[in-house]
């Protein structure tokens, strides 16, 4: 990933340094980094990922995204998987820009 060019700070994994200065255009270059191409499933995760951020000020655990994306998109548990075949952590986290998780459930 070698340049960064975002207008925001990431890490050395490329991780957002500050959540709150993520926007919609920062995820789809964080995605095209990612060479994922954001539907409106992806949208949605992303979405509740933000939001559940903003009321606990962590990042949500794969499973409340999975179970979001079944009763929102009646998508299955392997859903998650498929819009992020690199894993939750590698590219869903990056792409709705929270920071690099610690440790890690996957749920």
């Amino acid at each position: 990933m070698g340049t960064n060019t975002l207008p925001v700070k990431t890490d050395e994994e490329g991780y957002l340094i500050e959540p709150n200065e993520w926007t919609e255009e920062i995820a789809l270059e964080l995605a095209r980094q990612e060479q994922v191409e954001l539907t409106d499933m992806h949208w949605g995760a992303l979405r509740f990922m933000r939001d559940y951020y903003a009321e606990h000020q962590v990042a949500p655990d794969a499973r409340f995204v999975i179970r979001f994306l079944g009763a929102e998109h009646g998508a299955d548990r392997n859903a998650l998987f498929q819009l992020f075949p690199y894993g939750y952590v590698k590219q869903a986290c990056k792409i709705a820009g929270m920071k690099r998780p610690r440790a890690w459930s996957t749920g």
